[in-house]
């Protein structure tokens, strides 16, 4: 039996990784809330470790009320506050006030936040044959961090975007003979 190849990043074979690569990782993902809260995790990771993000992602989804855009958007002082003592996430006051502010920012966007989004997928990038082969960002995830910036999101540089970019299918950056991309098992 042949080895499974997978891309570079799951080297470390934790389960999370794994399942989130195999099963998650460069699939389309659309629907408002959906993007947030991808977006709001790919906030959070910023300077951490994606697996530290992946391990608390449920606390974060009970935190956040499942990453409803509507409830976020309505939070309050004491919100913030309640989140800065969830253990279970990532408690950081900037990271958090940019996801409610996110969330303010996504309810006046004119055709939601997937559309926004998805107008900045690039089905024709090309395959990474190598770990070297994948960019950090691309004039697409400049665009689309300009963009969100500009309809006042927070925590949605570049690179944060191309990692979105990535992580919902905009992008297709499995490597060439990574088993996703390649369907052998």
């Amino acid at each position: 039996m042949s080895e499974v190849i997978r891309c570079w990043w799951t080297g470390m074979a934790d389960p999370v990784y794994i399942a989130y690569h195999d099963e998650e990782w460069g699939r389309p993902v659309r629907g408002d809330d959906k993007v947030f809260e991808r977006v709001s995790l790919e906030a959070f990771q910023s300077g951490l470790s994606w697996l530290t993000i992946l391990r608390k992602r449920e606390n974060f989804r009970a935190a956040f009320d499942g990453f409803a855009i509507e409830k976020v958007a309505a939070y309050t002082e004491r919100d913030v506050e309640r989140l800065l003592g969830d253990a279970g996430i990532v408690r950081n006051r900037a990271k958090v006030e940019a996801v409610i502010a996110n969330a303010q920012a996504a309810l006046d966007l004119p055709d939601g936040l997937s559309a926004l989004v998805w107008r900045h997928a690039d089905p024709d990038s090309p395959v990474p044959k190598a770990m070297g082969d994948v960019p950090a960002i691309t004039p697409g995830s400049k665009a689309l961090a300009k963009e969100l910036k500009k309809h006042g999101f927070r925590f949605v540089g570049p690179t944060t975007a191309y990692a979105l970019m990535q992580a919902i299918g905009l992008v297709n950056d499995h490597l060439a003979d990574c088993v996703v991309r390649t369907g052998r098992r």
